[in-house]
């Protein structure tokens, strides 16, 4: 088990949250209600409604940067298994591991060389299964992090493709053409990769000659799967029966848009659209119409093991396209049961940019009958502590640490977080959002890991400052994350101010960003108001976003400076900050309890 050291140098209470006493409903008149409709939420049958993923709240687990258990800097799937009792404790329903396959790490194991099997730098299958049993006993689901779009150039396939002939079986597994020019020796077509660079890379065939090219939207690390091959589409059903018939719970599914490409890989008209964005713009090489199969096909195998004992396992995909009715596509009853909305991690700190991006969420996604899956951070993006202390451009870029942790943005971060564990449907935590951690800005060139910095020499979108080791103990690196005397270094550096944000320190402190977390969740699971449900806007000043959920909850978020009259009197349920009955201050998001008018339908 998990032991933190508190601050003053005591363990830190780690035993199950306390049973909370009834919460009361506020005797103040009726909260004035938007004369603007609901906003249409599905309706599911109550069997639907019941399903464990509609609204949980999942943990993503960066597992390289968890917890190390072997002393070698390196966080591994043993010490995922000793902070289960923390997550049980924060309040989480489940946790999602980043890829532990093996991997030759070039993108940190989104690079796969077998996907049946655990790297040895984070343990075994026996310890994986353990991790499984364990989180399950504690009431915790585990997904699994699935890459179908490409693997590692390592992995025994395409090994098998560098020794195949032009036109050869084991390169139909994979995008192989020949160049353009007198000579092959230009590119089959102007793509550009997404980290950087050209989108293909050209291979010595067996005699040593200059041979075709094979397509990366990545690095050449990472081939892409040719998936208009249906020998590609066979192995994967297998990786999942794999990962299924060991208990897991369901899998995250990486670049989820992706797979197909059009199938004359013809040129681009903005070929640098994917570099120059970091996202899947190019419309040759995303989201094309046949990847919908796929979805069904794997939402048919899921619905297999949910036929034999009642459990649903859960697909939920990494979606990135440029509206949400585009991803709804993705989430339509024989596909995908939920997709990540992107669209309020990207959104700035303002009013008009939240609302709007909620209320398509909840008329374009809820309306296919699944739940939005809210996220404000993952291990791909700025933190929100630093992210939205450079507002108004939104970008972190410059940012010092001092200004994002002792600015704007630890208030506006927890405000938003208040927001979404309010909102309809699903939700997901990124490791260390729930410590409040800033993003470390100033990691030294000579320390990135990030294949974008190697492939641009830029360090604009590079994620290693939000995947930084976690702080749990102590005054210095490692902070408790690597134990031993002989302990290596942890493989990214730890700034001295970790120090500030370290388990044992927001466990003692009852005005820490995990207590809010901790007491959001616990709400969220005590009150039939909140997880899924039924939004309705309210009237507010022009700074305040704020809407009643069920049968009476009220969320608030001022999004200015200044304070302005709450929406409802008397102390809130919980606050994001200090919250004076009858004031709502600035960067601050609250909750209260009140009686609704029985002359507005706002259920």
């Amino acid at each position: 088990m998990l032991i933190a050291t508190a601050g003053d140098g005591q363990s830190a209470d780690l035993t199950p949250l306390s049973s909370h006493p009834p919460v009361p409903v506020s005797s103040h008149p009726p909260v004035p209600v938007s004369s603007h409709p609901p906003v249409p939420v599905s309706s599911p049958a109550t069997s639907t409604a019941q399903r464990w993923w509609r609204d949980a709240v999942i943990y993503q687990v960066y597992v390289r940067s968890f917890l190390d258990s072997t002393g070698d800097g390196i966080g591994d799937l043993a010490g995922v298994r000793t902070g289960l009792p923390y997550l049980r404790k924060l309040g989480v329903d489940g946790i999602w591991l980043s890829p532990f396959y093996p991997s030759p790490q070039h993108d940190h194991g989104y690079d796969v060389a077998d996907y049946r099997n655990v790297d040895p730098v984070y343990g075994d299958l026996a310890e994986f299964d353990r991790l499984v049993a364990d989180a399950h006993r504690l009431g915790l689901k585990v997904l699994l992090d699935i890459v179908p779009n490409h693997c590692s150039s390592e992995h025994p396939w395409f090994r098998a493709a560098l020794e195949d002939t032009p036109g050869g079986p084991s390169r139909e597994l994979f995008h192989f053409a020949d160049g353009r020019g007198p000579n092959g020796e230009l590119p089959p077509n102007n793509w550009r990769a997404m980290f950087g660079g050209p989108a293909w890379s050209r291979i010595k065939e067996a005699d040593g000659t200059d041979g075709q090219w094979y397509l990366h939207m990545f690095t050449p690390e990472q081939p892409d799967l040719n998936w208009r091959n249906p020998a590609v589409s066979a192995d994967f059903d297998k990786v999942l029966r794999f990962w299924l018939d060991r208990g897991v719970d369901g899998f995250r599914i990486d670049v989820a848009a992706g797979l197909f490409k059009h199938p004359e890989l013809p040129d681009s008209p903005d070929p640098s659209a994917d570099e120059r964005t970091r996202d899947s713009v190019n419309p040759l090489a995303w989201n094309q119409p046949e990847v919908h199969q796929v979805w069904r096909d794997w939402r048919a195998l899921c619905e297999e093991y949910t036929a034999r004992d009642g459990h649903d396992r859960l697909l939920v995909g990494e979606v990135s396209v440029r509206t949400p009715s585009e991803q709804a596509a993705y989430v339509r009853p024989d596909e995908l049961h939920q997709a990540f909305f992107f669209h309020l991690l990207t959104a700035r700190w303002d009013i008009g940019t939240f609302r709007k991006v909620i209320s398509e969420a909840l008329t374009d996604i809820a309306g296919t009958g699944s739940t939005v899956t809210w996220v404000l951070n993952n291990h791909d993006q700025v933190r929100t502590v630093t992210r939205y202390a450079a507002e108004p451009s939104g970008q972190a870029e410059g940012t010092s640490r001092t200004e994002s942790a002792g600015g704007l943005g630890p208030a506006r971060a927890r405000a938003a977080a208040l927001l979404m564990l309010a909102l309809p449907g699903a939700a997901y935590v990124y490791q260390g959002e729930e410590l409040g951690l800033p993003e470390v800005v100033d990691l030294p060139d000579e320390v990135l890991t990030d294949p974008i910095f190697h492939r641009t020499g830029s360090r604009q979108h590079i994620r290693d400052g939000c995947r930084v080791p976690l702080p749990w103990s102590g005054h210095a690196s490692p902070f408790g994350f690597t134990a031993g005397t002989d302990a290596a270094r942890p493989w990214l550096p730890q700034p001295e101010w970790f120090a500030e944000h370290a388990t044992d320190r927001a466990l003692a402190d009852t005005r820490s960003f995990w207590h809010l977390y901790r007491e959001g969740l616990h709400l969220r699971r005590s009150l039939p108001q909140l997880g899924e449900g039924t939004l309705r806007w309210l009237e507010s000043p022009p700074q305040v976003l704020s809407f009643v959920r069920g049968d009476g909850l009220v969320c608030a978020v001022n999004f200015g400076t200044d304070p302005v009259p709450a929406p409802v009197p008397g102390i809130p349920l919980l606050a994001s900050g200090d919250c004076p009955a009858g004031t709502l201050p600035g960067s601050t998001a609250a909750w209260w309890m009140h009686a609704p008018d029985p002359g507005q339908d706002i259920r």
